[in-house]
């Protein structure tokens, strides 16, 4: 019985008026009213309605011209559908003489008049089965739509099994009232719907809705079991849904205070938010946000937030903005990263007055050294630091020679450890040559570079090349 009802005729109980009406002009139906001195039972046209569901459901075109043969009724032209109509439902006729119905005067076999005839019972006045009728047998005493959830599989496929339903058809489903509830769609109203069953999702989200559906939000989806056990059916999508923000998002304060929420419990944030929706205001480097799934196949897009600048970046901000970047750096750097510094101060950086403190210029061998910002992304150590250097005397006469080293008479004792913390500083004044004079195993004084726990194996395995700068062909091993 049970895979009978499943292959069985589909009846267009949930189909629209609107979607009604547009096959009715299309296709002529027949009057059955017109012809109810003719037909005492509705089995001698619709023979598969009958007891052999083997048997045709609907009648030949040719039994019309039993009448409308040209002579005794004018002829008429019909034809019986080629396939059954967009829907959801399953049904099957065959089964319907096995369903007991109850009446004043007992239990009887169920007949055609009582789902297709109006109540009054008006012979032949036939109409379509309506979801009231199935519900008077099926049901609990409930409206359609506000039935138990569970009722919704007696009579409906899930919507990736329904493949006849188009979009349009899809798109006119009606609202349960569960759905019109405050705070339907937030926090747990809906969740609780979908899981408060035996199954992993309930037959009520099932019958309308898909897991497409379920990403325009979720972007913990993969993390769900109820939309992990919904079907892709991208005609789900036809039901439009809006992400909303909740109202605490509204709340005095709550740009402020958002990130310790994330930190407290990032499950709350996780349902709307990727990792990358962070990025919108917050800069890359910001590890909190690494509690967020990333964005990935298989979830939502999640939120997209719009980056607004806080209460503190006022009309005259940008005039004193550089003393509170100097103070609180940390602060800055939580949406700033360094590009939108040199947006300004890039163009001309030596002549932009406020981005280097006073008297910098005095320290900055220590800073560059220490590495505190990255000078080549203003300024160009091949060419603007020489020229500085040229210009006050500051050059190397030889290899490690007076000038630029100065500063540290005993220099050269310790050279080795600065080359390999900031070989590029070096780079600016010297080149290889300086090095052989002293390094090379050719020639000069034949000082080794390689430091403690030097690796000779290793680094030769992966670029001989550098090691004949110093060894030529007779590179050792």
């Amino acid at each position: 019985m049970t895979v009978r009802l499943l292959i069985a005729l589909a009846v267009a109980i949930a189909l629209p008026a609107g979607l009604r009406g547009q096959e009715a002009a299309a296709r002529v139906r027949f009057d059955h009213f017109k012809h109810r001195s003719l037909f005492p039972t509705c089995v001698e046209c619709h023979q598969g309605a009958g007891e052999d569901p083997d048997l045709p459901i609907w009648p030949e075109a040719e039994s019309c011209a039993t009448c409308h043969d040209g002579t005794t009724r004018p002829k008429v032209e019909w034809a019986p559908p080629t396939e059954s109509r967009p829907s959801n439902v399953k049904f099957a006729h065959d089964l319907v003489s096995m369903m007991p119905r109850k009446t004043p005067q007992g239990e009887r076999a169920l007949t055609c008049g009582d789902c297709h005839l109006p109540a009054d019972g008006t012979w032949m006045a036939v109409q379509r089965a309506t979801p009231e009728g199935c519900l008077s047998c099926h049901g609990t005493g409930a409206a359609h739509l506000a039935e138990s959830g569970d009722l919704c599989s007696t009579c409906h496929l899930p919507l990736p099994r329904a493949k006849r339903l188009r979009v349009a058809d899809v798109a006119a489903f009606p609202e349960p009232p569960s759905h019109e509830v405050e705070g339907f769609a937030r926090g747990t109203g809906h969740g609780a719907l979908a899981t408060g069953t035996s199954d992993p999702v309930a037959a009520s989200c099932a019958t309308c809705h898909a897991r497409d559906f379920c990403l325009t939000c979720h972007v913990d989806a993969p993390e769900q079991p109820a939309i992990q056990a919904l079907a892709l059916d991208p005609r789900s999508l036809a039901i439009a849904v809006t992400l909303r923000a909740p109202p605490s998002h509204a709340e005095a304060g709550f740009l402020r205070e958002h990130g310790a929420a994330l930190r407290t419990d990032a499950r709350q944030c996780a349902t709307c938010h990727t990792r990358e929706s962070c990025f919108a205001c917050h800069a890359p480097s910001q590890p909190v946000s690494a509690a967020l799934y990333a964005r990935a196949p298989g979830r939502g897009a999640g939120a997209h937030p719009v980056r607004r600048p806080p209460d503190s970046h006022g009309a005259n901000f940008s005039r004193g903005h550089a003393a509170v970047a100097a103070s609180t750096p940390a602060t800055c750097a939580g949406c700033h990263v360094r590009p939108d510094c040199l947006q300004c101060h890039r163009p001309d950086a030596a002549a932009t007055p406020g981005y280097h403190r006073a008297g910098f210029l005095t320290v900055h061998p220590a800073s560059a050294y220490a590495r505190e910002t990255s000078c080549s992304e203003c300024h160009n150590v091949g060419s603007f630091c020489q020229t500085c250097h040229q210009s006050a005397g500051l050059v190397s006469t030889r290899a490690l020679g007076s000038g630029y080293h100065d500063a540290s008479p005993f220099f050269i004792v310790g050279h080795g450890q600065a080359a390999r913390q900031s070989l590029e500083s070096c780079t600016a004044c010297h080149v290889e040559r300086d090095c052989l004079k002293c390094h090379s195993a050719l020639g000069g004084r034949r000082a080794s570079p390689h430091g403690p726990g030097f690796d000779a194996d290793r680094l030769r395995s992966k670029n001989p090349e550098m090691c004949a700068a110093c060894h030529g062909k007779a590179i050792p091993g």
